[in-house]
Formats: structure tokens, sequence, C-alpha cells
């Protein structure tokens, strides 16, 4: 089996990270490792999980996800 792409979902919107997850849980080699509700749980989440692709929404609350992205690449370039 090949290796799973670990994917970090980051909205604001729970349908909207419900629906990626879903979506994305149809391929077999992709695994959603976590979703986060604003920017500064993305960061959290990102550092504890190290996910290889991280779907941002821009506009969230508590942290935009430009800062979010700023912040993830200081320790996962």
């Amino acid at each position: 089996m090949p290796d799973l792409v670990r994917v970090l979902i980051a909205d604001d919107h729970l349908v909207v990270r419900q629906g990626l997850r879903g979506f994305l849980e149809t391929y077999a080699d992709i695994q959603v490792v976590a979703g986060a509700e604003n920017g500064a749980q993305a960061v959290a989440l990102a550092r504890e999980h190290v996910p290889d692709v991280i779907l941002m929404d821009l506009l969230m609350p508590e942290m935009d996800g430009v800062e979010a992205i700023e912040q993830i690449m200081v320790f996962s370039p």
C-alpha cells in the first residue's frame, strides 16, 4: 500500500470541514488527520499532526488563514 497523504482541513464552517473530509476519505491513499475551526487551532494541529497537505480557509475568526500559514511555515517549511 502506498504512503498515505495526511491532510489537515481548516475552515470555520463545520459543513465545509465535514464535506471535504467525506469527499477526501473516499480515496484510499488520503487520511484526514485533523480539522480546525480557526487559524490558531490550525497552527496547533499542524504542529501536532505534521500533515502533508493543509486545506486552509483564508477568512476565519481568531486568526486568519494567511497568518496561520505564516506561523506554520516557521516550523514546517
